[in-house]
């Protein structure tokens, strides 16, 4: 308690200094993204990344040094917007809850991007034994690639845009990090049959596959969501797909910070797009979404607390390709 209290009094010390840096940064990174077609909701995570590896609870070096490179980032802008935190905890030790995630009890909404993190990477770990070949949708700046255990014979995949690939690649590079680690799949799921391209490069639906799709659904449309989930319905049995989610209601919530998401979103091209009932249970409202593509859920976690008369704002699944369905069922057809 007494750590976290100097912890407090240090970030509020420097707390003008991190909003000086967000509003001199965080537009020209949207700029940039409106500019050049990059995304810009991968940044997202790959901040929340660096920090957990800055702050030593979850170790990532792909993602601090592609961080370090990147053009549109302001290596004096991030470094004082991050001092709040990081000089905080180098002068108490502290570290603050969101970036220390699994703790226990469900994960408010403002460490989703933290806490989702942490639930791909124990599913993956779940799944590694049984399948060989994993599957990125909207892989961004996933560093997943790199953290795989040694000696791992997995198949990678990446799908993204061509033009945030691209760029991707060019940051890897530049970075000093290797690119034959995954095999790069350029589509847009709105507009392309990516699954038809996964298998020209190399993919075999015949075999189970771990498909993570983080972050992602929210700013598609409903159709693109839907005919993703049922092709990978279409795959072998055994294979399952983790993804997360926002509800229906926060998407359409009048708070500040909703607000300002979907302005920002609207701004880069990027619209909140997609979102689930989360009546509650939430739990079975995704079980009977993933049901109706032939999937069956696996897990199921909330992010925001739900209540008997009020419903989590968003939440993370993984499901599974059960047997006698998917790619089996489509040779016996």
């Amino acid at each position: 308690m007494v750590a976290a209290g100097f912890f407090r009094a240090i970030q509020l010390a420097l707390f003008p200094l991190a909003v000086a840096a967000y509003i001199a940064t965080v537009p020209r990174m949207l700029a940039y993204s409106r500019r050049t077609g990059v995304s810009a909701t991968l940044f997202a995570s790959l901040y929340t990344r660096c920090m957990q590896h800055r702050l030593q609870t979850r170790p990532d070096d792909p993602a601090a040094r592609l961080l370090a490179v990147m053009p549109n980032v302001s290596r004096e802008g991030l470094r004082l917007e991050t001092a709040p935190t990081l000089v905080g905890h180098l002068l108490t030790g502290y570290v603050p809850r969101i970036y220390r995630y699994p703790y226990r009890g469900p994960a408010p909404m403002r460490h989703q991007s933290t806490a989702r993190t942490t639930y791909y990477d124990a599913a993956l770990q779940r799944h590694l034994a049984g399948v060989d070949q994993l599957v990125i949708l909207g892989a961004g700046f996933d560093t997943r690639v790199f953290r795989l255990p040694p000696g791992n014979r997995m198949r990678c995949f990446e799908i993204d845009t061509p033009r945030t690939q691209a760029y991707k690649i060019a940051m890897l590079k530049k970075a000093g990090l290797p690119t034959h680690l995954a095999t790069y799949v350029s589509a847009d799921f709105e507009t392309e049959d990516w699954m038809e391209k996964l298998v020209t490069a190399g993919f075999d639906p015949g075999r189970p596959a771990f498909f993570i799709w983080e972050a992602v659904t929210m700013y598609l449309d409903r159709a693109s969501v839907e005919a993703t989930l049922r092709r990978i319905a279409g795959t072998a049995p055994g294979s399952a797909v983790a993804f997360d989610y926002f509800s229906t209601e926060i998407l359409a919530s009048g708070s500040p910070y909703m607000r300002y998401a979907r302005a920002a979103t609207n701004y880069v091209g990027e619209p909140l797009s997609f979102g689930i009932d989360n009546t509650p249970p939430a739990r079975k409202s995704a079980s009977d979404f993933v049901g109706s593509f032939g999937l069956i859920l696996e897990e199921h976690r909330n992010f925001g607390r739900e209540t008997r008369w009020r419903s989590a704002p968003a939440g993370f699944v993984t499901a599974v390709v059960p047997a006698g369905s998917g790619h089996s069922r489509q040779e016996e057809g």
